[in-house]
């Protein structure tokens, strides 16, 4: 083909999109390119073939993508074919005689609720029960109503704590889903339906019909249950909370009042949702610098404890103070917090009617931790795949997390992290402490005499060519380090192909002669190669294996640092 030939096909390509476009915004915008194009500017060209030869992929995180105007990017167009192809998928697996229905939420970013309520009027108008959820809220509350309404699926708008110019859309399904987010085969049924619905109809053509509105009472029912993860209040905790520019607020305030706590100091400048994310360069409270204005309000405030939600409020951080720290403040990692909230809910278990059984599971690069604590309470342990669509399906499931600030405290309410819950469980926690004259970081000190200590750090290697991720994975299978940072490689784990009961998927795991573990994958959702590393020990005193650990991954992280820059740099 030409490039005169290219050049006209993504035209007819572009220009077909911007027939069925309800967007003036988008629509402005790409006719702009297609002038540009027209008058022969070349970084126009590029930028329409960006947006036009490839089409934004659904898979099991759903959809993903820069707010603009394209089949790979997020528009109105994307989604009220996304809205389709669900209720096609939905109309074809619903059991003889049946209606299906969808419940559909959404957050305070840019055109969340265009994306919702388009999706909702579309859907409906293809015959499903179509619930719209009544204002802007967390997800977890849109992954509560798919079980509380018995839907068949849920769709929630958000793209979470990606950058200000993104949004998403996320899928679960009901019945043996039970509320959990899709997996393998129903991700590629329902993007083959997709596909089949933008390659015969014009958006504009998609019969619409008017959705029903859920009542507050779903609302009110999240927010009971999830009040009732605490215990009893012993002792009231000097708090401060930020909702990262989201929409967690109004309902954890909520939660929080009904469980008995006094309300927190809050960042104001960050409570209300705020679509620009103005305060922050990336609204992911794991980023650098997210939190610095909730650390500012917690050493005015002489706070105990620092609570973040994340925009979307599925994800929980956690900062406690300590005098080391530059400001004051340090941030619990997401494996700390996971292993103290996994510890809570063992506790509460063994003291529960059947002591021995559940289930605590986590993805396979969070900490190993959480299988010490399954052994020492006699619960079963499950090692999945990352992503809460794998963890939410651990059979008896008591606690599950991922390092990513995921937790889910709750299996019986809600079947995906909930940020809200589990800040209202880890508050709980550092109340019942308070109480007994401790504190979260002697609550740290003692899992390490209980269980070990457990210390991880994580690398990642941002490029701008995801070709430069494969080569690094294609690297590491075919010539395998002998050591890394002077420790001996004992075995390599490759699960492109599966292993065990895990699913194919494209990691490597790497056992140490030292029994420390380092796992790498290409990250799902950014340019990015992922290194997660995590050491133990259970030897000498608290503070001797706190710092064994501690020494082991700043070797083996130091080490990987270095092999990675060998084997990215371009061979003579």
């Amino acid at each position: 083909m030409t490039d005169t030939d290219a050049t006209t096909r993504v035209l007819a390509r572009a220009e077909a999109w911007l027939a069925q476009d309800p967007d003036p915004e988008t629509r402005t915008e790409l006719q702009g390119v297609i002038d540009a194009v027209g008058g022969g500017d070349e970084d126009a060209l590029a930028d329409l073939h960006d947006r036009f030869d490839q089409r934004l992929a659904f898979g099991t995180a759903g959809l993903r993508g820069a707010i603009a105007a394209g089949s790979n990017r997020m528009n109105r167009v994307l989604v009220g074919q996304a809205a389709a192809g669900l209720a096609a998928y939905l109309t074809n697996h619903a059991p003889i005689g049946s209606k299906p229905s969808v419940v559909i939420g959404y957050d305070g970013r840019k055109n969340s609720q265009v994306f919702a309520q388009d999706s909702a009027e579309i859907m409906a108008g293809a015959g499903i029960r179509a619930i719209l959820l009544p204002r802007l809220l967390p997800t977890p509350v849109l992954a509560f109503a798919v079980r509380h309404l018995d839907a068949s699926a849920g769709v929630m708008v958000t793209a979470s704590h990606n950058p200000p110019h993104d949004n998403g859309y996320k899928v679960y399904l009901g019945g043996r889903n039970h509320g959990s987010q899709i997996v393998s085969p129903a991700d590629a049924e329902i993007a083959q339906e997709i596909l089949s619905v933008a390659s015969t109809v014009s958006v504009l053509d998609l019969p619409r019909s008017e959705p029903e509105t859920a009542p507050e009472s779903v609302v009110e029912a999240y927010i009971g249950v999830t009040a009732a993860v605490a215990r009893p209040v012993r002792a009231q905790v000097n708090t401060v909370y930020t909702a990262m520019h989201g929409v967690g607020w109004e309902t954890y305030s909520a939660v929080i009042a009904e469980a008995g706590f006094d309300e927190p100091h809050v960042v104001t400048a960050q409570i209300e949702p705020d679509a620009a994310f103005p305060t922050v360069a990336f609204p992911n409270p794991e980023e650098p610098g997210a939190m610095d204005l909730a650390f500012a309000e917690a050493r005015a405030r002489e706070a105990e404890l620092v609570i973040a939600n994340d925009p979307d409020a599925d994800r929980l951080a956690i900062g406690i103070p300590d005098a080391a720290a530059v400001d004051g403040y340090r941030r619990l990692s997401g494996n700390e917090v996971g292993l103290l909230l996994g510890w809570r809910a063992a506790e509460a278990n063994a003291h529960g009617r059947h002591p021995s059984e559940g289930t605590l599971a986590c993805s396979i690069v969070s900490s190993p931790g959480l299988a010490a604590i399954a052994r020492h309470y006699g619960l079963d342990f499950s090692n999945t795949l990352t992503g809460f669509k794998w963890i939410s399906r651990a059979p008896g499931l008591v606690f599950g997390f991922e390092e990513a600030l995921g937790f889910l405290v709750n299996p019986e309410t809600v079947r995906d992290k909930d940020g809200i819950s589990a800040a209202l469980a880890f508050l709980s926690l550092a109340s019942e402490l308070k109480a007994d004259g401790s504190d979260i970081r002697r609550h740290l000190e003692r899992f390490a005499e209980t269980f070990g200590a457990f210390a991880s750090s994580q690398i990642s290697v941002r490029v701008t060519d995801l070709d430069d991720i494969a080569r690094l994975m294609r690297s590491l299978r075919d010539d395998a380090p002998s050591h890394i940072g002077g420790i001996r490689v004992d075995r390599v784990d490759d699960l492109s192909h599966g292993f065990g009961s895990l699913p194919p998927s494209d990691v490597l795991r790497v056992w140490l002669d030292d029994g420390s573990r380092v796992m790498i994958r290409p990250s799902g959702t950014e340019p990015k190669l992922k290194v997660y590393i995590d050491a133990s020990s259970e030897d000498g005193t608290v503070t001797e294996r706190i710092a064994a650990a501690d020494a082991a991954v700043a070797t083996i992280d130091a080490g990987m640092r270095e092999l990675l820059r060998a084997r990215s740099e371009p061979s003579e």
